[in-house]
């Protein structure tokens, strides 16, 4: 079996502590809706796709339309770069580390206002994602290390020179900033009020939801447990069985680093340690977490891009398809029988993806898409 699975009890509660009184109190979207160039992003139907796989409805909310930055990251880093200057406008320079997507979305935030941003990435960065950095005016250095070797190079670095951290994952002590990024990405799910989010139960039956540190999936589960409590959807947790820190620290019960190589294609989550902000969230509202190969990220990738007939096409990347990936999964291995009864995955379920990226690296897309079979 390719794919592995841990099957979580639930509470659906919200837990009481900092990230969640923060998402409790904000209005991310109402700061967004003020920005140059901000659009509601498509909310897609894919009835040939629901087809082929057996489903009654697939949704997919394509993020690769954000701003013009080709992955919903700017959501968060825009809105705590903004609260930042509320408290003190007379911060110059904002650092962070990134595999990517973060990293872009910090430097387009901080060009934005007028400021400086240093961003830092693992040593297994493309050149591709680094121009796509560098282009927003940050200056893009390189780490001998992982992503958890460049969050900590990050702390170090504004610790020396007096930069502000912008960091979308929360550990002891630094929890303000990573809440504030958790907020933006609500933004999201609330637009979706008027199609698919409506009173007093939802219109979808499950979420797939991709997580790196967790911080992303930790905005959906907020949302539908705000929103629903234990009428919200079933949520799946999926993320690349390389990078696996969200699975192991559900079998170990507490946070933990991934034991796997960190040997992925799928780069936004390729992550060594669940942040700390994202953690409770996960426990009180994860249905289901699937650790998947890369193979099904490349056919979920192609499967957006060579849609069924009369389905519209969507560019998705390597992390932006990882959830349509996991579905896949469930889809084709026998083995997970029990996972699927889980999450009551049957011919009437309606499902929602959100493609968090579009090609945000050009050559390893157009390689893969190319590649119509494994």
């Amino acid at each position: 079996m390719s794919t592995s699975y841990y099957i979580n009890t639930t509470n659906n509660r919200l837990p009481a502590n900092l990230t969640t009184q923060t998402l409790e109190s904000a209005c991310a979207l109402d700061f967004h809706q003020t920005l140059p160039g901000y659009a509601k992003t498509p909310l897609i139907t894919l009835p040939g796709l629901a087809k082929k796989y057996g489903v009654a409805d697939i949704y997919v909310k394509d993020e690769s339309k954000r701003f013009g930055m080709n992955a919903f990251k700017s959501l968060g880093a825009v809105y705590a770069i903004h609260r930042l200057l509320q408290k003190n406008p007379n911060l110059d320079t904002f650092c962070t580390a990134t595999d990517g997507n973060h990293g872009k979305a910090v430097a387009w935030g901080t060009k934005l206002f007028g400021k400086k941003s240093v961003v830092y990435v693992p040593s297994d960065t493309t050149a591709s994602r680094m121009d796509a950095i560098a282009e927003h005016g940050a200056l893009v250095e390189k780490i001998n290390g992982n992503y958890d070797d460049a969050c900590a190079h990050a702390e170090r670095m504004c610790n020396e020179n007096g930069w502000q951290l912008v960091q979308d994952m929360a550990w002891e002590g630094y929890e303000e900033i990573p809440a504030d990024i958790v907020a933006g990405y609500i933004s999201m799910f609330i637009e979706m009020e008027n199609s698919l989010n409506t009173l007093p139960q939802p219109e979808v039956d499950i979420v797939f939801l991709q997580a790196g540190v967790g911080s992303f999936a930790a905005a959906g589960i907020f949302y539908y447990l705000h929103r629903y409590g234990v009428h919200r959807p079933a949520i799946v947790i999926v993320e690349p069985r390389e990078a696996d820190a969200v699975f192991t620290s559900f079998q170990e019960g507490k946070l933990t680093t991934s034991r796997g190589n960190a040997s992925t294609i799928m780069a936004g989550l390729n992550c060594g340690t669940p942040s700390s902000g994202a953690w409770d969230l996960l426990k009180s509202g994860a249905d289901l977490i699937l650790k998947i190969d890369d193979h099904y990220a490349c056919q979920a990738m192609r499967d957006l891009y060579h849609p069924v007939t009369g389905d519209d096409r969507i560019i998705a990347g390597e992390s932006g398809a990882a959830g349509l990936a996991g579905f896949i999964a469930l889809c084709s291995e026998k083995e997970l029988t029990k996972a699927k009864e889980h999450i009551k995955l049957s011919h009437r379920s309606r499902i929602l993806f959100v493609n968090t990226e579009g090609d945000t690296d050009k050559p390893m897309f157009d390689k893969i898409v190319k590649e119509m079979t494994r």
